[in-house]
């Protein structure tokens, strides 16, 4: 008998099971959408927390399901298109990436990275 068939045996055993699983997947779900902005694996923690999810709850593994169907869907059609589509996308994607870095920078610290810079480059 697997581990988890023996937890939901009992009535206490599959609520606790819920509620842990509610948690931590939530948990991890919260955590990733937070990082989806920065450099990193934030889709991935999302995709995480939805399979933890998914455990038990049968909504997530729809959701889990349909992101995944998604992902799947777009790195195939950047894998179909040339090189300088690939290229443009990618640009796209580091100046967002570079957008989010500043600002996030700029609002927490008060610190404007593109005023560095070109402070830095005038006394080179």
């Amino acid at each position: 008998m697997r581990v988890l068939d023996r937890i939901r045996s009992n009535s206490t055993g599959r609520l606790a099971l819920k509620i842990g699983v509610g948690v931590v997947g939530g948990l991890v779900v919260a955590v990733g959408i937070v990082l989806i902005p920065f450099p990193g694996p934030g889709w991935a923690i999302v995709i995480l927390g939805l399979a933890i999810l998914a455990i038990e709850f049968h909504w997530a593994r729809g959701v889990l399901e349909f992101t995944k169907r998604h992902v799947q869907n777009w790195t195939h059609w950047i894998g179909r298109q040339s090189l300088p589509i690939r290229a443009l996308v990618g640009l796209v994607g580091l100046i967002f990436i570079w957008a989010v870095v500043w600002a996030s920078v700029r609002i927490s610290f008060g610190v404007d990275l593109v005023q560095v810079a070109l402070d830095w480059l005038e006394t080179r």
